[in-house]
């Protein structure tokens, strides 16, 4: 898996926490979201590919095989930073500061969305939807990983990094119906596969547009 360096990396805000992919322990945890994605694009190609969050950028090395084209939005006001980071390491990426509540992209612009650890933090997540909908293309895949929702997952985030949940409020139990209720679902992983809701570390999910 292609990730853009520790010594690379753009401190983009409190909430960017991409060192911690090179931790012992919840390196090898938040490397599960990557993964996920991987398994839910299947070696697709795409022309124009979307990054819902992308932080400090840290997946793009890997995101940029698989897309002519890769953008990214993100609320913080780092833009111009992380491209230059990705440009010292051959990436190229169009990047902005926006929401994904409002997308500053023409309609039916991407045929690939992807999220990771991210979309959780939308206030609105139906408008989010409504957005994604417009810029994507009809037939169009968006793959999401989402962190799941029980209390060793909690547990584990506190032990680990200091983090408290409370930083979601409940927009993790919101968020999968939410997308389920605007896409079709394509395919649903969950990390573990057995156990249920009170173990599950990661949901990973591919949806169509209609």
């Amino acid at each position: 898996m292609k990730l853009l360096p520790e010594s690379a990396l753009v401190r983009t805000g409190p909430v960017d926490h991409a060192d911690w992919n090179y931790r012992p322990f919840i390196g090898t945890v938040q490397r599960i979201r990557f993964r996920l994605i991987r398994r839910l694009l299947a070696g697709r190609q795409f022309n124009r590919l979307l990054e819902i969050g992308y932080g400090s950028g840290v997946f793009m090395p890997e995101l940029a095989q698989r897309a002519s084209e890769l953008y990214g939005i993100d609320p913080h006001p780092m833009p111009r930073e992380v491209e230059a980071a990705l440009a010292k390491h051959g990436i190229k990426a169009t990047l902005a500061t926006a929401g994904a509540e409002s997308l500053p992209f023409e309609d039916g612009f991407f045929d690939c969305a992807v999220s990771v650890s991210a979309i959780e933090y939308v206030d609105d997540i139906d408008k989010a939807c409504r957005e994604l909908i417009r810029v994507m293309k009809p037939g169009g895949v968006i793959a999401i990983a989402t962190p799941g929702v029980s209390p060793i997952w909690d547990l584990a985030l506190k032990l680990s990094t200091g983090e408290s949940p409370k930083q979601y409020s409940d927009r993790r139990q919101r968020l999968l119906p939410a997308l389920k209720r605007h896409f079709k679902v394509e395919d649903e992983v969950f990390v573990p596969p057995i156990g249920g809701k009170l173990v599950r570390l990661y949901t990973g999910v591919s949806l169509l547009r209609a």
